[in-house]
């Protein structure tokens, strides 16, 4: 017997156990069914659950229940990343609690001690995945440090370097100053600050009293310039391209080159080029083959190739004393209060340097040819669609991929140096020490590369490294390619687009047919989830109170394609709300003994209700299907939220209590049968979304045949709807509707009872209001049915149903005077609101300046506004 009330916290633990321990998440078990596959998104191993982690692992395990449930041999590959600077910094912090550095213990005790702290602490994101009830084949995770994904990155590492892919070259990178490594573009974080533009003038050679006047933000780095640009059609300074100014501070001559990196309308329309320092800059060096003068050491202090004055200098120190220099040298044409876009780096909190070092780089422009042309040809595709546009875009004007970080914690670049630099990749030691004495015809000593690989190269090999590769594993063959990955749009480029290059190099094939990007999660207003904030909401707190299952729904049905999720506290509740209606449901067949029969045939129902819910389930299990294949989350769940609490709850076992209590005992028996069939087809539909809640139904209120993990997805034919049936049920509940209204919008007494009777109703509406008037009379909380024909009284409320007319004799129960007068004192209200917003949303000042989620709001009021005004404009008619 179900308990009274519905506790999530007692069933999910309990319901996760038991699907764990029946290996019911187990791929490999059904050998002649279709794979279908999904590679997760590998969390970081030092991560800890958000609400993003919970809307894309939600999404995932929403596919992967549903393609189980439909028969293949599904798998959900999961796994965590290494994340080499979050784990190093982790460890890192460690030591200096302990009064101790990485470099006190030395490279190798240093890992043993990562090794350790992962074993101990690492990998939480998994069991809190696990309390989201994510259906991952556990038994295969995977880490991208384990020894066979090891053996994948080294492979690729070599093969693309004899390739002539991978190589090393002097570029600027994101050079972390306090980490002391380079870092991708995604661990940069651009902040606004307030600073200053330094006018400054450069005097042109051999021209006395002449200066050419330069902008900059950064007064330190003009010890690195090299050149000044200016616009090729810019006339002010066309007499002087191709002639020199003289760098201030330090005497050297700048070139002046004209390049279309110049903007003539900024400033004036000078600038001074650093191509050791500034990314743009440095392309303009490198199509003007510029010197290349690196002025700040890895500590961003300022080295030996600056004047002596300024050596030593920390770079803002060194700011200082350039700006003053240059004033008592009157060089300083003016400084203006300036707001501009800083980077900082993520983990560090300190200012990144565009830094000139040397890397190791991938050819991503050209694997980058094929990634193109597979999305092009469809063969990949993107939903939403737009998405492919940034794909193109980003892939189209690649850059090389910097693929050496300078740390410790990670896969440690396979590269060896002769004493003359000489360098040998391979895939060991030994392997090099032989190429080593094939090419100098002797043993030498050897020293390898210190770096290691970013982590966004392991990475990008996922989808088939996870599988086995190098190795041609039955796995492999099985389930690469994976049919489509789930993942937010602010890793397009760093992993998307990677995973695909690397997949269709080494796997000649894409690693996904579909993409599914999916929107960011934001608290009720629109705003991005901030600690400054304080709007984080924290899942696992959700999952303990709501409960899991009323979080996940949530998150389902509000992930519209291309459209942020908008999460607030009250929805979550209103879905926990559904689940203890789905509860109740669920006790009340099991009350009135209605459960589903083995064999039964729903297309041999007799009872015109029974016929009509079957064919409703019908329909739901086709449209929530098609839904959930198009990847429109939010459609299934609300197909599956209306059937359920409003089909099934709310009006089909309200209809059948009268032939439950007093039909006959035939017609008790089938409404038996219906019921429990139609609530264990709910209980399927609903299972990728709710599974906790729907399992332990399941496993309640029957003698199954295996968990409901394991059932077969309820594929029903379009026979079993039958419109007759739909047609006669339709118009009952549009009756008993249409009553409601009227005593919700006049305000009648919940308890006072009102007579009913139809005008001008044809015989099939007459058989139809016989039929069904027990049902009618309770549901619509009706005094009786009287015999049609009559005349319409004073104060009576008409309503047009079809060819009939709906009489409400209601004078007598309230006062229709006042009611009308009240009711247009709203309607006149509700326009008045509408006339108010619609001038607010044509202001194009409010529009410029008001935030999305204000804008949103009143078009959101607007909306309700005028669901008001024809709501009571109907109501005022009716009377």
């Amino acid at each position: 017997m179900l308990e009274k009330s519905y506790r999530p916290q007692e069933i999910e633990e309990k319901q996760y156990r038991l699907w764990e321990e029946s290996g019911a998440f187990a791929a490999g078990k059904r050998h002649n069914a279709t794979p279908y596959t999904i590679v997760i998104p590998p969390p970081n191993v030092t991560g800890s659950l958000h609400m993003g982690h919970a809307l894309n692992n939600t999404l995932q395990d929403v596919l992967i229940r549903y393609e189980r449930m439909r028969g293949r041999d599904a798998l959900w590959q999961p796994g965590m990343d290494h994340a080499g600077i979050a784990t190093q910094m982790v460890v890192e912090r460690q030591l200096d609690a302990e009064g101790a550095s990485r470099h006190d213990l030395g490279r190798e005790a240093f890992i043993d001690r990562v090794w350790a702290w992962k074993a101990e602490s690492g990998g939480t994101i998994a069991n809190q995945l696990r309390r989201l009830g994510a259906s991952c084949d556990w038994e295969r995770e995977r880490f991208t440090m384990d020894e066979g994904l090891s053996r994948a990155v080294l492979e690729v590492f070599v093969t693309l370097y004899k390739q002539g892919l991978i190589y090393k070259d002097k570029r600027l990178v994101n050079w972390d100053p306090k980490l002391h490594t380079a870092i991708s573009d995604l661990e940069v974080e651009q902040r606004e600050i307030q600073g200053h533009l330094w006018h400054i003038r450069y005097p042109i050679e051999g021209e006395e009293g002449r200066a050419i006047v330069v902008a900059t933000t950064r007064p330190e780095t003009m010890l690195g310039d090299t050149a000044v640009a200016v616009h090729p059609d810019d006339d002010r300074y066309r007499d002087l391209i191709g002639r020199y100014a003289v760098l201030p501070l330090v005497g050297r001559l700048l070139r002046i080159v004209a390049d279309g990196h110049a903007d003539p309308e900024q400033g004036s329309g000078a600038v001074k080029i650093t191509p050791a320092h500034d990314f743009n800059d440095f392309e303009v060096g490198r199509r003007h083959d510029l010197e290349l003068v690196n002025v700040l050491d890895e500590d961003a202090v300022i080295n030996h190739a600056a004047p002596e004055a300024y050596r030593g200098l920390d770079r803002y120190d060194a700011r200082d004393k350039v700006v003053a220099d240059l004033e008592a040298r009157g060089l300083v044409e003016k400084v203006e209060e300036h707001t501009h876009v800083v980077p900082y780096g993520d983990r560090s909190g300190v200012v990144i340097e565009p830094w000139l070092t040397d890397q190791w780089y991938v050819d991503a422009a050209t694997l980058a040819k094929p990634a193109i042309e597979a999305v092009r040809s469809g063969r990949t595709v993107f939903v939403p669609r737009h998405w492919e546009r940034t794909y193109f875009e980003w892939m189209e004007n690649i850059q090389p991929w910097c693929v050496s970080r300078q740390l410790w914690w990670g896969h440690q670049i396979p590269a060896w140096y002769g004493p003359d630099g000489e360098i040998f990749v391979e895939r060991t030691e030994e392997e090099a020490r032989s190429a080593a004495e094939a090419h100098y015809g002797k043993s030498v000593e050897l020293t390898r590369d210190e770096d290691v690989l970013d982590t966004w190269f392991s990475s990008a090999l996922w989808p088939f490294s996870t599988l086995g590769w190098p190795d041609e594993t039955p796995e492999l063959e099985r389930h690469y390619p994976t049919d489509v990955l789930v993942t937010g749009f602010d890793i397009i480029f760093f992993w998307v687009a990677r995973m695909m290059m690397m997949g269709l190099h080494f796997m000649d094939e894409v690693p996904f047919h579909t993409v599914y990007i999916h929107a960011l999660v934001r608290d009720e207003k629109g705003q991005k989830m901030s600690k400054s904030k304080g709007n984080i909401m924290d899942p696992l707190a959700v999952a303990d109170g709501p409960g899991a299952d009323a979080l996940r729904f949530t998150l389902a049905a509000m992930a519209a394609q291309g459209r942020d999720v908008k999460l607030s506290r009250s929805r979550i509740e209103g879905y926990r709300n559904f689940a203890t209606k789905l509860w109740n449901a669920a006790r009340f067949c099991e009350m009135n003994e209605c459960r589903d029969v083995n064999g039964f045939d729903p297309t041999t129902c007799r009872l015109t209700v029974n016929k009509w819910i079957v064919g409703e389930v019908g329909r739901l299990s086709r449209r929530v299907a098609e839904e959930i294949e198009a990847y429109r989350f939010n459609e299934a769940a609300g197909a599956a939220y209306r059937g359920t609490w409003g089909t099934f709850c709310d009006w089909y076992l309200e209809l059948i209590k009268s032939e439950l209590q007093n039909g006959t005992a035939e017609a008790k028996a089938e409404t038996r049968v219906v019921a429990g069939w139609a609530l264990d087809r709910i209980l399927q539909l609903l299972h990728p979304f709710m599974p906790f809640v729907t399992e332990e139904l399941w496993q309640q209120t029957g003698k199954r045949e295996a968990m409901l993990i394991e059932s077969a997805w309820p594929e029903l034919s379009e026979d079993l709807v039958d419109l007759s049936a739909d047609a006669e049920m339709d118009w009952v509940i549009r009756l008993i509707s249409e009553v409601r209204a009227v005593r919700a919008e006049m305000n009648v007494p919940a308890k006072a009872q009102i007579g009913l009777w139809l005008n001008g109703a044809g015989e099939e509406n007459l058989r139809r209001l016989k039929d069904h008037a027990e049902a009618i009379i309770r549901l619509a909380r009706l005094e009786g049915i009287l015999e049609g024909g009559r005349e319409v009284p004073t104060g009576a409320v008409q309503i047009v149903l079809d060819d009939a007319t709906i009489v409400l004799p209601l004078s007598e129960i309230i006062d229709i005077a006042r009611e009308r007068e009240r009711l247009s004192r709203e309607l006149d209200k509700a326009r008045g609101e509408i006339a108010k917003l619609d001038m607010k949303l044509s202001n194009r000042g409010f529009l410029a300046k008001a935030p999305e989620h204000v804008v949103e709001e009143q078009h959101e009021r607007k909306r309700d506004a005028e669901s008001a005004e024809l709501r009571l404009a109907a109501a005022l008619a009716r009377l």
